[in-house]
């Protein structure tokens, strides 16, 4: 099996450099990987390295609290961060960060990965969610390093639940020191196949985002434009949740609107859609556009929805209503917000788990998702002042089912620094 592994990973390669002709993300992953050696070498060349390994930018921010707490506890330490995907790399590579040095993964051959990981040394290494590359652990293993998941979710479609599958655990099972479950079932899942090295720790996501009530999340521009009305913000929206928005434009005039993309491709197609919205970027050029008086404003800039959240009365998060996945809902709930979102999810355990809180709910396509929106900012306005209406106590379900939620973080730590003295 570890053979067709590898005819797998070729494969993979060759297919990404085909696709990467016609997708400018996929070339950016390729030819990012061809500097990672040099990163690394002009970076943490010889030094003893935390390493947190991420597919893309949700795993990051997964990922975050515990790289962070770790690098508290080993200050001498160097920290790399690692990316599967463009969308991560490209994205975090802009931030202010802890990590030390930023990169692509290299591919998981058994000559790119021994080249990589010899120019450092790894104590410890994690690894978030279920992005696992079997010779790099295998390697990393092989020198000695400690080798975690963090935020693990195992669910039954996997290829480890497969008749085929044997194997696949099997490495799982000689190279990964500890498993951190999001969830009992993940647990659950994992001691079916011979995983027993785990504990139920829950999803540092909810860490990542409580830090998001200690920080300063004032933007003055969405003061004025939302001028003490109602509010809704749409988050890494893609054409469903676009279609919402029109919706309830026309049907709810008197309600303000943020709509912020997944891609910022989309802005000249929103601009099309709302021909009289506002633009972010226009904001500072404009001597004249009294923001108060428009209805919807499109955010055409990266790293503002977290702050936009907290001044929504109702947010719809976007990727729930096709294949893309379903974005991050904690980032709304967090500030007491209830969140709408499309039924096509399967890997967001905690979207069912705010849906039984009574703090979100999911449609299965825009016209039922629409009528709700309406149906509960017009009873919320009729009551205001009055008694306690059906949007604000989902307001206070998902901030109570955020805030209580346990420190994830703390627990993991806790583990690796016990494994680690």
């Amino acid at each position: 099996m570890k053979s067709v592994y590898n005819l797998f990973v070729h494969v993979m390669i060759f297919g990404m450099k085909v696709f990467s002709l016609f997708n400018s993300k996929t070339k950016k992953g390729i030819r990012g990987r061809k500097q990672s050696v040099s990163i690394v070498t002009e970076k943490i060349q010889g030094q003893k390295v935390i390493w947190m390994h991420a597919a893309s930018l949700g795993e990051y921010e997964q990922g975050l609290p515990v790289l962070e707490k770790l690098k508290e506890q080993f200050p001498e330490h160097k920290t790399l961060v690692t990316f599967f995907s463009p969308s991560g790399y490209e994205n975090v590579k802009k931030r202010k960060q802890i990590a030390d040095a930023i990169c692509y993964l290299p591919f998981d051959r058994k000559k790119d990965v021994k080249e990589f990981v010899s120019t450092f040394e790894t104590e410890i290494f994690f690894t978030v969610k279920y992005d696992y590359w079997y010779n790099l652990l295998e390697e990393l293993k092989n020198r000695g390093t400690k080798n975690y998941v963090i935020s693990a979710l195992f669910y039954e479609h996997q290829v480890f639940f497969e008749s085929y599958g044997k194997w696949f655990a099997k490495q799982l099972k000689q190279n990964i020191d500890w498993f951190f479950h999001q969830t009992v079932k993940s647990k659950a899942l994992a001691k079916k196949i011979g995983l027993t090295n785990s504990t139920v720790s829950g999803d540092t996501r909810f860490d990542r985002v409580k830090q998001f009530l200690d920080r300063d999340n004032h933007l003055e521009f969405i003061e004025e434009f939302k001028n003490g009305q109602k509010l809704i913000v749409f988050g890494s929206s893609w054409q469903t949740e676009e279609d919402i928005a029109q919706v309830v434009a026309k049907k709810l005039p008197e309600i303000k609107i943020v709509i912020a993309p997944h891609d910022l491709q989309r802005v000249p197609h929103l601009q099309t859609l709302f021909p009289n919205a506002c633009l972010y970027s226009s904001l500072s050029n404009s001597q004249t556009l009294k923001l108060s008086d428009s209805q919807i404003l499109i955010i055409d800039s990266i790293g503002k929805l977290s702050k936009l959240y907290s001044y929504a009365d109702l947010a719809v998060v976007g990727g729930g209503f096709h294949s893309a996945g379903l974005h991050n809902i904690l980032e709304a709930a967090v500030y007491g917000v209830p969140v709408i979102f499309g039924n096509q999810y399967r890997k967001n355990p905690e979207a069912d788990a705010l849906i039984d809180a009574n703090g979100g709910k999911c449609f299965d396509d825009f016209v039922a998702a629409s009528v709700f929106i309406r149906e509960v900012i017009k009873k919320d306005v009729e009551n205001e002042g009055e008694e306690k209406s059906f949007l604000k106590q989902m307001s206070e379900n998902a901030y109570n089912f955020v805030n209580s939620q346990p420190d994830a973080t703390a627990i993991i730590v806790k583990k690796i620094l016990e494994s680690n003295i």
